[in-house]
């Protein structure tokens, strides 16, 4: 499986591509979508999105791992922020690729197993796991590197789960029909 991992930002955007077998992963490349202050936000988010694209066509990702707004105390900074989250969020559905979306805290939790984990704390984690020579830089790449780590540990138990539950049902279903044919040869 191969996840894009996504930072989003209205200055910068990380990125950040996984790809692994659901015990063991790799990083594919990583990097930053950057815009000027000095632009238009409308151009700004155009910008974005045509970075995101040009990701999705480029690694042709199996899943998006978002990470998930925040409120911050600056109300303008929080909208701005959901307006970038919605352009990767539609660039994603456009491409129809399976989208999850992870809280900050969640994905520290995550990858470091603290949920208030400093910047540099989530860089050496994401360095460790993904076996790198230093730390991802900037943050922001290191931050989408490691909401795509999320998503492979969390993915990962949705789909034991998920078989789980189909070997469940397969052994009911076989119960019953051992029951059935056992009545009626009873007959």
């Amino acid at each position: 499986m191969r996840v894009l991992g996504i930072d989003p930002g209205s200055d910068t955007t990380g990125w950040g591509v996984v790809e692994g077998d659901g015990r063991r992963y790799r990083v594919v490349e990583y990097g930053i979508i950057k815009t000027s202050a000095s632009e238009k936000f409308c151009l700004r988010l155009l910008k974005i999105s045509n970075g995101i694209e040009e990701l999705i066509q480029r690694h042709k990702p199996d899943a998006c791992a978002i990470e998930d707004g925040f409120l911050k105390t600056n109300v303008k900074v929080t909208l701005k922020l959901g307006q970038v989250r919605g352009i990767a969020l539609l660039a994603a559905a456009r491409a129809a690729i399976d989208i999850h979306e992870y809280s900050p805290r969640l994905v520290k939790q995550t990858v470091v197993g603290y949920g208030n984990a400093e910047k540099h704390q989530v860089q050496e984690m994401v360095r460790v796991l993904l076996s790198l020579k230093s730390a991802p830089e900037p943050h922001d790449a290191a931050d989408a590197l490691a909401v795509a780590i999320c998503h492979f540990h969390h993915a990962g138990l949705q789909q034991r789960l998920i078989a789980a539950d189909a070997r469940v049902k397969l052994a009911t279903a076989a119960t019953r029909t051992t029951a059935t044919a056992t009545r009626r040869r009873a007959v």
